[in-house]
């Protein structure tokens, strides 16, 4: 019942200043140490309730010790009699304390309550601690994880104060390292058998390999069996400080499903002077010393010979003959070599001894404000001190489980501690590690590393450490495994298999492709074809239909024509300067001598007609000398405009990168308006000759060249509209093939529609080469035209 839980388990010893203590003595053990150099002439009491690890309990003791310093006619010489309380080992329990005895300045140093909530200074004023907080217990149990790659694991909590907290410390800590938690248990040592069978359920139907168990002992312990009863092996535990170096779980058979658990626990401590304290407990020396019966039963297996004892004994195996000792017993309870609550206790003790001696002095009789500053090295080497939330420096052992002649081990691997700087520092012998799944580092994973040249692809409504690995765009990598996909550098592009990146290839129109080979015959042939027209324009230059074609304009527009020709073959081969500057100016230069020809040519004949109209006596006769000062006018005005090109703003050799996987080469018109300026102004030259070709329509059809202008004309200024949409479009180095083009099909167009039709008279129908058939007038006679005039003009001009 809860008046025996409260009463029965009940120790005082009197002083001149009580402390008070609450533990749950069913569960622990606890030794109250006294200091002859502290408190000089003042003797240290203690008074002790049992909890029953219950916060009702406990804070009923706690009440009970708080007014029992009230009518005891003590007269301690400075402070209250209940001077401090060393309470309680579950964080719920001092909560619950420290929450009623705060506003009555009662300080309370538990040696076990790690809540990271308790460290609240506003809520819990009075409240102190010799054990680290969850906080650092949850930095600590994150940094393992983290040490070993973890990224999926399970949680299980006691549903109280320190489980529910501990676990939300830990799941704030491992996300900022990108772990995520699969799933989150509920266990309580109350709880009925369906809640535990559905945290066995959930973990075995999980899929992680590394489960953290924030849960004290006896909450966890009915959650362990049913674990082995079901044989659910395979996991690595982590486990908290609660339970790594229980006794009771600590055994073969729970090894079997727990073995190779990893866990930390607060320093341990061999107090030598403990060991024949514990020795020389016996029955018959105090009778009625509290807790003395019940242990000497569960130690020595009997009850104790005396009558008084023998009456109130509860049942046993038997009646001890007086001959027991303690002195050689082998049970774990008499081992003070590591010992890690009870040194808490210790320094708890020693902690309120020292604020108490300064509090003698009667400077200042705050018990909180002397605890809050004590510090000081005990006989161990350590010192003891307090923070301002009342915790003291975090330090760990780090606990593996291991197998040792049929026993389990709690053995020391690494350790954990905070340094003066804030950080924290993890020491950890992998070597020495027992796994449970062998001797290789388990992994927990949700989703597999990605593998090189893949990324994560987040799963929709999964945590973030489950994804898809899909490839990298194209023109990323990502070249080691796990990593996210990085862009190459603008002269590389990513492999096929997206984990390198590879240069790009360097394309530019060359020699030796087949489009290369196939402009440069056709350039060739063109200019062949020019060379060949003017040989025959010169041999057969005293032949009527050359005289009547103006042969001195159709040698320059031959020569002109020549060049065109030759033209493209600035723009093949790799872009250097000079080419760049040479193929644009070139080009329009070369453009303007030849239709500056065809406009004198259309001028000449146009001039001509005019002359032999009857009613135009006024006309000027167009001469030689007129017709240099057309072409060398209209061709001077591009040559103006390409210097000023040039010096301005000059072509250059560039680098485009537009394209995925290649490197285009090509000359940048550095200057876009004079780039547009040159085709323009040849624009113009055609438009007018071919306006003017147009208007001397109805000259005599057989040496009538404004109709073979006209049509050439027409065909030039139709590939050089198609050609601006065209180079625009085109990628790479086929824009350099599309203005090749239009420069070859209007210089091939221009060649064959001015010179086709007179070499084919020269030819082929050399009957018709006669100054007789030159000036054979049309059937329709009723235009009044002088056409010998008209021939005589064309030949004098020529």
């Amino acid at each position: 019942s809860l008046i025996y839980c409260l009463f029965h388990f009940y120790n005082m010893s009197l002083g001149d200043i009580i402390i008070g203590g609450i533990f749950p003595v069913f569960n622990r053990e606890v030794e109250i140490n006294r200091d002859s150099s502290l408190l000089s002439n003042i003797s240290l009491g203690y008074e002790i309730l049992d909890s029953c690890a219950s916060p009702t309990i406990t804070l009923r003791a706690a009440l009970t010790l708080a007014s029992r310093s009230e009518g005891k006619g003590w007269t301690p010489p400075c402070l209250p009699t209940i001077s401090a309380l060393i309470a309680e080992s579950g964080s719920s329990q001092s909560l619950a304390i420290a929450t009623t005895l705060g506003p009555f300045q009662v300080p309370i140093v538990s040696y076990f309550s790690t809540c990271a909530c308790l460290s609240n200074r506003a809520r819990f004023p009075t409240f102190f601690r010799t054990i680290p907080s969850d906080y650092f217990q949850a930095k600590a149990l994150a940094a393992l994880v983290r040490h070993f790659g973890w990224e999926w694991i399970g949680a299980i909590h006691s549903d109280n104060d320190y489980g529910r907290n501990g676990v939300l410390a830990f799941t704030q800590e491992v996300k900022k390292f990108g772990v995520c938690i699969a799933f989150v248990g509920t266990v309580l040592r109350t709880y009925p058998e369906d809640k535990i069978l559905r945290v066995v359920e959930m973990i075995k139907h999980s899929n992680v390999e590394v489960i953290l168990a924030f849960v004290p002992e006896g909450d966890f312990y009915p959650l362990m069996k049913e674990i082995v009863k079901q044989n659910v092996t395979g996991f690595q535990w982590i486990a908290s400080e609660a339970w790594i170096t229980a006794t009771r779980p600590s055994t073969p058979e729970m090894y079997q499903a727990f073995g190779g658990a990893l866990g930390f626990v607060v320093q341990k401590m061999a107090i030598p002077n403990l060991n024949p304290f514990l020795t020389a407990i016996s029955p018959y020396k105090d009778p009625n010393a509290a807790f003395v019966k019940e242990f000497w039963e569960i130690i020595v297996g009997c009850r104790p010979a005396s009558p008084e004892i023998g009456a109130s004994a509860e049942k046993t195996n038997g009646t001890c003959t007086g001959n027991e000792t303690l002195l050689n017993s082998q049970d774990v309870f008499f081992n003070v070599s590591e010992l890690r609550v009870t040194y808490n206790v210790y320094k708890a003790v020693y902690a309120i001894a020292h604020a108490l001696h300064h509090v003698c002095d009667c400077l200042e009789i705050d018990v909180t404000y002397h605890l809050q500053r004590v510090k000081f090295m005990n006989q161990f080497g350590d010192y003891v001190f307090f923070d301002e939330n009342g915790d003291p420096p975090a330090s760990y052992d780090i606990i593996n489980w291991q197998l040792e002649n049929g026993q389990v081990r709690h053995v020391t691997l690494g350790h954990f501690a905070s340094s003066a700087n804030g950080e924290y520092r993890l020491s950890i012998q992998e070597e020495r590690i027992v796994w449970r799944t062998g001797k290789n580092v388990p992994t927990s994973v949700c989703s597999d590393v990605c593998k090189k040249g893949t990324r994560k692809a987040q799963m929709k409504g999964k945590p973030t450490c489950c994804f898809d690995c899909i490839p990298c765009a194209d023109g990323t990598i990502a070249n080691s495994t796990g990593t996210e996909c990085t862009p190459c550098l603008q002269e590389y592009w990513s492999n096929q298999r997206k984990d390198e990146c590879v240069p790009k290839k360097i394309e530019f129109l060359t020699y030796h492709e087949p489009m290369g080979i196939a402009l440069t015959i056709v350039s060739i042939l063109g200019a062949f074809l020019s060379l060949v027209t003017v040989m025959v324009f010169i041999h057969y230059r005293e032949t009527p239909v050359i005289k009547a074609s103006n042969s001195e304009l159709s040698c320059f527009l031959l020569f002109s024509l020549f060049l065109c020709f030759l033209c493209p073959l600035t723009f093949i081969g790799r872009p250097t300067v000079w080419t760049c500057m040479l193929r644009h100016t070139t080009f329009g230069l070369t453009f303007a001598l030849c239709i500056s020809c065809i406009l004198g040519k259309t001028i000449v004949v146009v001039t001509a007609f005019k002359v032999t109209q009857p009613s135009n006596k006024v006309a000027i006769k167009f001469g030689p000398a007129q017709q240099r000062v057309i072409v060398c006018c209209c061709t001077l005005i591009q040559i103006v405009i390409c210097v000023l090109w040039l010096k301005l703003n000059p072509p250059f050799p560039d680098k485009v990168f537009k394209y995925n996987k290649k490197i285009v080469l090509e000359c940048n018109t550095g200057s876009e308006v004079a780039f547009y300026a040159v085709l323009g102004y040849i624009g113009v030259l055609a438009v007018i000759s071919l306006v003017l070709a147009f208007l001397a329509r109805k000259l005599p059809d057989n040496f009538n060249e404004a109709k073979l202008i006209t049509f050439s004309m027409l065909i030039f200024c139709a590939v050089w509209i198609t050609f601006i949409p065209a180079y625009v479009s085109s990628p790479g180095k086929f824009t350099v093939a599309v203005e090749i083009f239009a420069i070859l099909s209007s210089a091939f167009g221009l060649l064959i529609c001015m010179f086709a039709p007179k070499c084919y008279i020269i030819f082929m129908r050399p009957e018709k080469n006669t100054k007789k058939q030159i000036m054979r007038k049309n059937a329709n006679k009723k235009d009044g035209l002088n056409y010998e005039d008209f021939y005589n003009n064309q030949v004098s001009s020529s």
